[in-house]
């Protein structure tokens, strides 16, 4: 499934970057902000747009706004690049179902092996006992 957003659905705001970066810290905004609006996006089926939504955590907005800060790198162009894969891999993420979980029971070598442990650590528990005298 291609859930590739249109370029036109997404917004770029840049913004200063916080930690070290010498003299220009103040002065150049090289921190990229995107914007993704989620409900605006009518190729994504229900089922994504919830493990999207399940996914993206706080980044989403009450209005259904993705919001992706990307400030690793020292120049827009890099940090638009990575707010646009991460933007990506965040929508694979949430294509992909997860797949069901069945249960099973512990084999019959399983549980023998869990109970010779439990006679072990038993048995261990034992000797550090002080000797009784009595007997």
């Amino acid at each position: 499934m291609d859930l590739t957003p249109d370029p036109r659905d997404l917004e770029f705001q840049f913004i200063r970057a916080s930690g070290p970066g010498g003299q220009n810290v103040n002065k150049v905004s090289s921190a990229v902000q995107l914007r993704f609006n989620t409900r605006g996006f009518t190729e994504l089926p229900d089922a994504v747009r919830e493990r999207l939504t399940r996914l993206a955590g706080r980044r989403l907005t009450a209005d259904g706004v993705l919001i992706l800060e990307a400030q690793r790198f020292r120049t827009q162009e890099r940090n638009r690049a990575d707010a646009l894969a991460r933007l990506a891999a965040l929508l694979d993420a949430a294509a992909t179902a997860p797949k069901p979980r069945r249960s099973t029971k512990p084999s019959r070598a399983q549980r023998e092996r869990r109970l010779e442990s439990k006679q072990h650590q038993g048995a261990a528990k034992l000797r550090r006992r002080r000797p009784d005298l009595n007997e």
